[in-house]
C-alpha cells in the first residue's frame, strides 16, 4: 500500500511497544490497515495515529481494553464522555481510598507512646430508635451513613427529642467473618413509632471499657487494638457486641477529621468507678 506504515515505523510514532500493537490487534482494539497476505507483515496508516494516541492514553489511566473499545466505536460524543468520565469517577474513588489507605500507614508508624486514657463506665438500659440488619463489612461505612440519615429524619417526623449521642452495637462476627449483626441507635425521650427499617429499641444496659477516637473511622482499628489489649491484658473481657458512640459525625460535619467517637468493650467489672 502507497501510504503504509511498517510496524516498526508506527511503534516510533506512537511509542506503543510492537509488541503492544501486536496484541491491540489479536484483541481487536487496534487493527492494521493491511496484512500482507504472503508474509504476515502488518502495515498501518498515518490516519490511525491519533486513535493509536488516545489508546494509549486510556490504558495509561488503566481503562479495561473493552471500556476502550466502547469509547472508540461510541456513536455520538456524549457516549464517549460518559464512558471516560465513568472511568474518572472510579479513579478518583481509588485515589482516595488510597490517600486514606496511606494516611492510616503513617498514623501507625507515628503513633505516640502514650494512648488515650480508658475509663469503667456502667451504661444503663437507654430507649432509643435503631436499625438493625446483617451487614457485609466492605459495606459498613456505606450503611452506617444511611442509618444514622434515616433515623434522625424518623426522630424529626415525630418529633422525638434525642437525649444522647448515636451509637452502634456490633457484633463480632462482622469482624471475624467480614459479616455479622449491626444495629445503630438514636437515644430518645417519647413513645416512637415504628417507620420502615427503624423501629423501637431498648439499648441494653452495659459495662464497658471505654476509649476515645479522634477523626476518621477508616483507622478505628488503631483503637480498637488498644482497648482489646487493655481488656485482655486485665482479663476483664466479656462476651458481646462492641459499642460506639457517636460524638461527633456525619450528621454534624462532613470533615471526617473532626469526628468523635468512643469505642466501648464489654467487660467484666468487679469496681465501682464512674
Amino acid at each position: 500500500m502507497a501510504t503504509g506504515l511498517t510496524v516498526g515505523d508506527f511503534s516510533k510514532m506512537t511509542h506503543l511497544s510492537v509488541k503492544t500493537l501486536r496484541h491491540y490487534h489479536q484483541v481487536g482494539l487496534l487493527e492494521p490497515a493491511e496484512v500482507n497476505p504472503a508474509n504476515g507483515y502488518r502495515y498501518y496508516t498515518p490516519e490511525q495515529i491519533p486513535t493509536a494516541q488516545v489508546i494509549r492514553r486510556l490504558r495509561d489511566l488503566e481503562m479495561p481494553v473493552a471500556q476502550v473499545k466502547s469509547v472508540l466505536t461510541a456513536n455520538d460524543a456524549a457516549t464517549r464522555n460518559a464512558i471516560i468520565s465513568s472511568h474518572l469517577d472510579r479513579l478518583e474513588d481509588e485515589l482516595v481510598q488510597t490517600r486514606t489507605s496511606v494516611e492510616s500507614l503513617r498514623n501507625i508508624l507515628q503513633q505516640p507512646a502514650t494512648a488515650n486514657p480508658i475509663q469503667h463506665r456502667t451504661v444503663p438500659a437507654t430507649l432509643a430508635l435503631a436499625i438493625s440488619d446483617v451487614v457485609d463489612r466492605s459495606d459498613i461505612l456505606g450503611w452506617w451513613q444511611g442509618a444514622l440519615g434515616e433515623l434522625h429524619a424518623t426522630a424529626r417526623a415525630q418529633r422525638l427529642r434525642q437525649t444522647g449521642p448515636t451509637g452502634g452495637l456490633y457484633r463480632g462476627e462482622i469482624f471475624q467473618y467480614d459479616r455479622g449483626e449491626a444495629i445503630v441507635f438514636l437515644p430518645i425521650e417519647g413513645e416512637a413509632r415504628a417507620v420502615g427499617r427503624v423501629a423501637p429499641f431498648v439499648v441494653p444496659s452495659a459495662e464497658l471499657a471505654v476509649i476515645a477516637h479522634h477523626g476518621p473511622l477508616g483507622d478505628i482499628d488503631l483503637t480498637y487494638g488498644v482497648l482489646g489489649s487493655y481488656a485482655t491484658q486485665h482479663a476483664i473481657s466479656v462476651d458481646g457486641p462492641l459499642r460506639e458512640y457517636y460524638l461527633r459525625d456525619a450528621h454534624d460535619t462532613p470533615d471526617e477529621a473532626q469526628w468523635e467517637t468512643e469505642i466501648g468493650w464489654p467487660i467484666f467489672r468487679a469496681d465501682t468507678d464512674s
